[in-house]
């Protein structure tokens, strides 16, 4: 058996690197938050029979993950340290879309694709903006919506929402309730504009 002696230099070396070893796995995960659904839809829902499928949003890079983004008025964008969200943002945003025409009843059924819906239409989502700008201090949310026909695959409605909220200073908790506000008005817009898209759905 081979016994490996080292010198005191290379044994605090290798005790050195054990210890930002256990320092790094025992640092303090960054705060977590999470984004609503609405429920509060301005008026009675009208409960209908079509049935929707949601896909999970596409988007670019830099807001599929689950950090927080920061846009100077330059342009810049950052992410704001110590926080991130629960999930990925692009499946975040989707079960929470789900969830609000859940809590609306606007229709039949609504679910993922493959979750066994027979789907009259799909819902296609694009997160175009989903940011706090420090510039104006606000938070912008932006998502386009396109109603595709399952079974053509044509795009028979589309439209963007916008909506913004202030936020009085730029960290974790601040940054994520008025992101939270501005999805929670995209989506009740996304909602109530639906119903009269879908067969069976009603009028909202």
């Amino acid at each position: 058996m081979t016994v490996r002696h080292f010198t005191g230099r290379a044994s605090a070396v290798a005790l050195l690197s054990a210890m930002l070893a256990i320092g790094a796995c025992s640092a303090p995960a960054p705060p977590t938050f999470d984004l609503s659904a609405p429920r509060d839809f301005g008026r009675a829902a009208a409960l209908g029979g079509g049935q929707l499928a949601v896909s999970e949003p596409l988007t670019v890079q830099v807001f599929d993950s689950e950090r927080i983004i920061v846009k100077s008025s330059s342009g810049e964008v950052s992410y704001l340290s110590g926080a991130q969200w629960a999930d990925r943002l692009p499946k975040l945003v989707q079960t929470r879309l789900i969830q609000a025409f859940e809590n609306g009843s606007r229709l039949g059924r609504v679910g993922r694709p493959g979750d066994g819906v027979i789907a009259d239409y799909t819902l296609g989502t694009e997160i175009r903006r989903f940011e706090v700008e420090s510039g104006t201090g606000e938070a912008v949310v932006e998502i386009t919506a396109r109603l595709i026909g399952a079974t053509t695959g044509r795009v028979a409605s589309a439209r963007i929402f916008v909506a913004r909220a202030p936020v009085a200073h730029i960290d974790g908790p601040e940054a994520a309730r008025a992101l939270d506000e501005a999805l929670s008005s995209v989506l009740v817009q996304i909602v109530r504009w639906m119903p009269s898209r879908v067969p069976g759905a009603g009028n909202s």
